[in-house]
């Protein structure tokens, strides 16, 4: 048997987990079962039984950081384990994992601008095989906090369903480290509790506005319709225009941002609220336009050119993150249905995924092909579990 000689820096983050199962009846080490299960990952297994005979088959692969003495345990033992293993232990190690992989230097996908700070995009996702109806178990939504420029998940906390994500988003907030960051959120998330968590987190918010707050989205609504007959010749106002065009479909999005609130802060004190904006989209398509008009509140100054890049960079985490898992990781598929073994489960997806992204060469490559790579080649599946592909 080959000694060990690489070592895993991803699993020292979740060498502090307590094994659940009793001691004198444990055969497979935890570190051994996460090495197991974050590699059959990599490599494109889903579900624990594919995982299993993917150890079985590559124990060789395996062996190369850990001893594996008793070789690989069966399906059911993966699965029973990661129902019983604190949930909220391994996200809590994952959110220390996902802060080690977090850069400094990132760069703005659309250019340089000497305001842009990094993008958390706050959203939750349901993973809908999970529910059981016939136990009242419902299926496990996540709420997630995406880095839009480094493509990282930061965090996630798991709430009963949709309707709870007022009461997550600030636990999940507070997890995180957010000083100097710009957290968006859909407009569910637009309420003063989470406003003031961001500010306290030393964060700016960008919230949009709607009828959740129908006061508020009212009176933004009014005064940007009577500024806009005016040429904004009563307040000052930032003006940013863009332009999309592909198959046949052109999109025009125009920004308007203005700091000139005074009389806006005095009738609804929110935390932080420095400036709002308009944003309106005009989509052409088959000779037919439809208009239509977005609000938003925002503790950062007013910058039309910011609004509309943090804004459009928000809903990345639909076709960047929950597409991605649904496509290429096909959490939709999991069937897990016990104990803590959904939110488990999603958690080492966020991990692979995490690793995959920082793949030295991932920008050659989709993150689709990167895991097929993974799969097809053992070396460059450890490669990228090892942090330097």
């Amino acid at each position: 048997m080959a000694a060990q000689t690489q070592s895993i820096p991803v699993l020292d983050h979740f060498s502090g987990l307590e094994d659940p199962r009793q001691s004198g009846k444990v055969l497979y080490p935890l570190e051994e079962i996460m090495l197991l299960v974050l590699c059959g990952q990599l490599a494109g297994a889903d579900g624990f039984v594919e995982t299993a005979r993917w150890g079985s088959m590559n124990l060789d692969v395996l062996r190369r950081f850990r001893p594996f003495v008793y070789g690989v345990p069966s399906h059911d033992a993966l699965s029973d384990l990661f129902n019983a293993l604190n949930a909220e232990a391994f996200r809590d190690a994952f959110i220390t994992f996902a802060q080690s992989l977090r850069k400094d230097d990132a760069v703005d996908p659309e250019g340089p601008h000497e305001a842009m700070p990094e993008v958390v995009a706050v959203d939750g996702k349901t993973s809908r095989r999970t529910g059981d109806k016939a136990k009242g178990r419902a299926a496990l939504h996540l709420v997630s906090a995406w880095a839009t420029e480094q493509r990282i998940v930061l965090g996630q906390e798991a709430v009963d369903g949709k309707e709870n994500e007022i009461v997550a988003i600030p636990r999940l907030l507070e997890m995180l480290e957010l000083t100097g960051m710009l957290v968006t959120i859909d407009a569910m998330g637009c309420q003063k509790t989470i406003a003031k968590t961001i500010r306290d987190k030393g964060a700016d918010y960008l919230l949009p506005v709607k009828d959740n707050q129908p006061s508020l989205h009212e009176d933004i609504k009014v005064f940007f319709d009577e500024q806009r007959d005016l040429a904004f010749a009563d307040c000052s106002a930032l003006f940013h225009e863009t332009t999309d065009q592909d198959h046949g479909r052109l999109e025009i999005r125009r920004h308007w941002s203005t700091g000139d609130i005074a009389w806006l802060t005095e009738r609804h004190p929110w935390a932080g609220l420095a400036s709002i904006a308009m944003i309106e989209r005009v989509v052409e398509r088959d000779g037919k336009a439809e208009t239509s008009r977005h609000y938003y509140i925002s503790s950062l100054p007013a910058d039309a050119v910011l609004i509309a890049r943090a804004a459009r960079a928000h809903w990345g985490i639909e076709n960047r993150l929950h597409w991605v898992l649904d496509v290429v990781f096909h959490d939709d598929l999991c069937r897990l249905r016990t104990g803590h073994g959904p939110q488990n489960a999603a958690i080492v997806r966020h991990i692979a995924l995490n690793l995959l992204k920082a793949a030295k060469d991932r920008h050659r490559h989709s993150l689709k092909v990167t895991r097929k790579m993974a799969a097809w080649s053992t070396d460059y599946m450890c490669d990228v579990l090892c942090g330097h592909s």
